[in-house]
């Protein structure tokens, strides 16, 4: 082990400064490592102090870190990017420390959850690509298609949230059902479907946990997750036309049907 030499002060008196020991090759202090990694070091204390980074190597009074803990910031970073809460980063590196979980794997799920299942995603368009996406040059339609958040007036375009949700709106329109009849159903879809979400989300990583569900092979839950989006869709379609059958049936045999407006006849 190396260890420093005394030095001599400005009287030409020697002292030892405590033999010190020096680093390895590779070895950091705090101070560069925050250089290295680009996180402060105020970051870095913070992150031992929550458990996400592993503590470092002490000689003497000075610590130091090596390329482990530049691999865990980096890490970490791209966890937080994933939108991450530092609690979370903790369970999963623990885990991956213990030997219980391959990060590889983890990040391709994440990957594999975060993908659209809607296939729906926000599209800029200008007046003449609204036009051709509703079907309609209906004076107005615009201003009331902003006035619902359906789509935002950006300068001289548009952005539209949800071009399929759009599209399902006109076709509503043409069949006699106004946007804003239409806007309401969509709140109404939204909170009921949106609870639904949460409940079979907790319902499945319940029995994730417990070992009722389990992916065909062994920790390819990306895979499970791959066959859920058509499956759940299709159990989603069913099921809501389960119901709405049975809805109307009511409807109908309550009477319900009974008042609504007719056209009236034309007298002779």
């Amino acid at each position: 082990m190396h260890v420093s030499l005394p030095l001599a002060t400005p009287t030409g008196v020697l002292v030892e400064d405590d033999l010190q020991p020096m680093p390895e090759p590779g070895q950091l202090t705090i101070d560069e490592l925050a250089r290295e990694s680009e996180v402060p070091s105020r970051t870095i204390r913070f992150y031992q102090s929550k458990g996400v980074l592993p503590p470092p190597e002490k000689k003497g009074r000075v610590a130091y870190y090596g390329p482990d803990h530049v691999e865990r910031l980096a890490l970490i970073a791209q966890l937080q990017d994933r939108g991450l809460r530092i609690d979370a980063i903790r369970a999963l590196v623990t885990r991956m420390d213990k030997g219980e979980l391959d990060i590889g794997e983890w990040l391709g799920l994440d990957e594999e959850l975060a993908r659209s299942w809607a296939q729906d995603q926000p599209r800029t368009v200008s007046k003449e690509e609204l036009a051709e996406l509703t079907g309609s040059q209906r004076p107005g339609l615009a201003a009331e298609l902003v006035r619902l958040g359906a789509m935002e007036r950006r300068g001289d375009v548009f952005l539209v949230k949800s071009p399929a949700l759009l599209s399902v709106a006109m076709r509503l329109e043409s069949a006699g059902i106004d946007l804003e009849t239409a806007k309401e159903a969509e709140s109404v879809l939204r909170k009921h479907v949106g609870r639904a979400a949460r409940e079979l989300t907790k319902l499945f990583f319940a029995h994730a946990e417990s070992g009722r569900v389990r992916p065909p092979s062994d920790g390819d839950w990306s895979r499970l997750f791959q066959e859920l989006r058509p499956t759940s869709a299709e159990a989603m379609r069913v099921v809501f036309g389960q119901e709405m059958e049975r809805v109307l049936r009511d409807a109908v045999e309550s009477g319900k049907t009974a008042k609504l407006p007719t056209k009236k006849k034309k007298k002779k």
